[in-house]
């Protein structure tokens, strides 16, 4: 057997259910969950129509680079969306099976497993960059999320001797549980890094549609062009990005996103995919193309979710310390003030009140001497308006009874 996979730690949600095992929950209350970040907005009916008429392409067998039409249509929203020049659908363009499985995938084409790599990751973090760091042969560094500085990174504080041994640097804007994005001077540091040390940035934008505030998060492929990096002889050298239908478009069932940005890297990507058999279905990759196309269900998406925050967000703040995040569908709340740790007040809410909350340390690892997510609870506000206010209201009741 690989031992690689001997390295590989419980799934945060499969801590959560250990956690839970010998726990009743109050039957006077309806279960809530907050712990998984899976949308629950319905489809937009002309996905599933598109699904629908497409049905036909189940006889065939799809090729790993995808037809040309979902290659130009994800092009073009990239285009409009980051407002940038042409991106050349046949050489800068992916389809993937979803982010997950192309963000572990990925690792396994940048890694050299005979070289000692280390690959960066953001604390807390996605899961699946450990597994992908473990699986490819390499370690995972991580850096810690500071909220002094918006939950962002202290990339520079990484010494030389980090970066040297670094092949694959893996983050999250709009963060992951954190909601934090990137700012150009974060990016600016980054390309000047990834240029001294040549390590590959994988940037996970699968968050990127749902923000709260009026401008739209700055993506990598935009900074960089804003940088004048996308215009020199080799595009987006070192860079790629990963995005995913199922967010934004409440499609998580589709299993639809793609990878984009520099060709030479895409190209041994490809070869790697063609190997992987990990091409997507034709009947999806005709609804991926209605999806990327239209961008009226995506306003419709995230007024829903700025109500819903806005709405939300205030009754905790009356218990607990959280903020409105910059994006994403996360609140990312410190609940040192109730005199319980993550997981006590995790177990305890769902014992007495039937809400279920994800514990922080779950999504974090213990690096330098601290583990960022201890006392934090990760909340997905992924359900109808009404449910998430009913969550909300219960978890303040449940505050309230622990101050004496």
């Amino acid at each position: 057997m690989n031992p690689h996979l001997d390295k590989l730690q419980p799934y945060p949600f499969e801590k959560l259910r250990q956690l839970f095992a010998q726990v009743t929950p109050n039957d006077q209350f309806k279960a809530i969950s907050l712990g998984m970040g899976e949308p629950k907005h319905p489809t937009p009916p002309f996905i599933a129509q598109a699904l629908i008429d497409n049905i036909g392409g189940l006889a065939t067998y799809p090729t790993t680079i995808g037809t040309d039409a979902l290659r130009s249509a994800i092009a073009g929203w990239l285009e409009r969306r980051y407002g940038l020049p042409t991106i050349n659908p046949a050489t800068q363009v992916l389809p993937v099976n979803g982010s997950r499985e192309a963000l572990f995938a990925f690792a396994q084409t940048v890694i050299d497993p005979a070289a000692r790599s280390l690959v960066v990751c953001p604390n807390p973090f996605y899961q699946i960059y450990e597994g992908a760091a473990y699986l490819a042969g390499a370690e995972p560094y991580f850096v810690n999320s500071d909220p002094a500085r918006n939950f962002g990174c202290d990339y520079d504080g990484i010494p030389a001797s980090v970066w040297e041994r670094v092949s694959l640097l893996f983050l999250c804007s709009p963060g992951n549980p954190t909601g934090a994005v990137l700012t150009l001077t974060d990016w600016e540091n980054l390309f000047a890094l990834s240029e001294r040390y040549n390590f590959v940035i994988a940037a996970d934008e699968c968050y990127s549609e749902i923000y709260h505030g009026v401008e739209a998060p700055l993506g990598a492929l935009q900074a960089a062009h804003i940088l004048g990096l996308s215009s020199v002889q080799k595009p987006y050298a070192r860079l790629v990005v990963f995005s995913s239908l199922s967010k934004r478009s409440n499609v998580p069932g589709m299993r639809s996103g793609f990878v984009a940005g520099d060709a030479d890297v895409l190209k041994k990507f490809l070869l790697y995919r063609t190997y992987h058999g990990s091409a997507m279905s034709t009947v999806v990759q005709a609804a991926s193309i209605a999806a990327w196309n239209d961008e009226t269900h995506v306003e419709d998406n995230r007024e829903q979710y700025r109500a819903k925050f806005n709405a939300i967000t205030p009754l905790l703040q009356q218990v607990l310390d959280v903020a409105l995040p910059d994006a994403g569908f996360y609140l990312w709340a410190d609940v040192t003030r109730t005199g319980l740790s993550d997981t006590e007040f995790a177990q305890r809410l769902y014992a007495e009140y039937n809400v279920t909350v994800l514990p922080g340390s779950y999504l974090a690892r213990d690096a330098h001497g601290v583990n960022p997510g201890r006392n934090r609870i990760r909340m997905a506000l992924v359900a109808e308006t009404s449910e998430g206010l009913e969550a909300a209201q219960r978890i303040v009741q449940f505050c309230k009874t622990l101050v004496k």
